[in-house]
């Protein structure tokens, strides 16, 4: 392996997160353009599985993970889950994911019960984050792009039945 794909390696298995093309430049010494061609062939020498980890683009960065072959495999060795979110955590992150930046009076609006204790538990999981002061706004979080394995928020699922209702303050 290229000394310099070594280096992207090792930038992202010691950053354990998403790495932008940006600090990836600063620290290659390179442009972010010569990074991107460097990822991409960093990308497809990972692609069958042979060393057990891949790449992916998430959160507006690249970062490393398990090889989907192996995913079991791993689980299985760590005794790893993922993150165990309710009903109820799921539909407020939903509505806060579509409808961002949104505040707690539409989100009880929308589901048709307070939804304070679900927000405090998604705010104390940093999956979401408060914007501004009053009326508090909520915001998704790059945790939630990279728990659900989302580049950007362009990348949700087209809401089901196709648009979304319009949602009141």
């Amino acid at each position: 392996m290229k000394q310099e794909l070594a280096a992207l390696l090792a930038i992202l298995f010691a950053a354990g997160r998403a790495v932008t093309l940006d600090e990836l430049a600063r620290g290659l010494d390179k442009e972010p353009g010569e990074v991107e061609d460097l990822v991409r062939e960093l990308q497809d020498k990972l692609t069958d599985g042979a060393y057990g980890v891949a790449l992916e683009r998430v959160a507006g960065g690249i970062r490393l993970v398990v090889h989907p072959d192996y995913a079991e495999l791993v689980r299985k060795a760590l005794k790893t889950r993922p993150p165990r979110l309710s009903k109820a955590a799921l539909e407020v992150l939903a509505i806060v994911a579509y409808h961002q930046p949104i505040t707690k009076a539409a989100i009880d609006a929308a589901r048709g019960r307070d939804s304070g204790a679900v927000l405090e538990g998604l705010l104390e999981r940093g999956l979401i984050a408060v914007e501004g002061k009053l009326p508090r706004r909520y915001r998704t979080t790059t945790r939630f792009l990279e728990l659900f394995g989302l580049e950007s928020l362009d990348d949700l699922p087209p809401p089901p039945g196709g648009e979304l209702p319009a949602m009141r303050d």
